[in-house]
């Protein structure tokens, strides 16, 4: 995982590859507060975003979830959340297995997750070893606006 500031782009950009970079750099130029729910290509189905708005809830109604062919960059338009993370674990239990579908798998049970505090700005880049269970409440149930940049994973090999 990666976290960090949009502010920083410009001094985050020369440590990151230049598909993340890509990614990023539309969070950074696009109004994105202006943009409908839904999904907006970047560069086809290699590079897109998903507009999202929702409240948060609790943790532990959250679902903790992993993807193998992209790569998450979640962004905070607007809103706070906390954004529960851990390693990819085998002693994670399954909930579903959703991965052909969705390219998402959802676990039961995650082991040490650590919490990471969403504010406006910031943004998280989650790897296929990265384990996350977003959109939970930080301190109260608030209304977001996020948008996750999907990035194939094929890009940076």
């Amino acid at each position: 995982m990666i976290f960090g500031h949009i502010s920083t782009l410009k001094e985050d950009a020369s440590h990151l590859h230049k598909s993340l970079v890509k990614g990023l750099e539309y969070l950074a130029k696009t109004d994105l507060a202006a943009l409908a729910k839904g999904k907006y290509e970047i560069e086809g189905k290699d590079i897109y975003v998903a507009i999202n708005e929702y409240e948060t809830q609790p943790r532990e109604v959250r679902r903790a979830e992993a993807h193998v062919d992209y790569i998450d960059i979640q962004y905070m338009i607007s809103g706070e959340e906390m954004i529960a993370y851990s390693l990819l674990s085998k002693e994670n239990e399954v909930l579903s297995d959703e991965l052909e579908a969705k390219d998402a798998i959802f676990y039961k049970t995650v082991q040490e997750e650590t919490d990471v505090v969403m504010t406006k700005g910031m943004y998280a880049i989650f790897f296929p070893w990265d384990v996350h269970r977003p959109n939970c409440v930080l301190k109260d149930a608030v209304n977001v606006k996020k948008a996750v940049v999907k990035i194939k994973m094929s890009l940076l090999k």
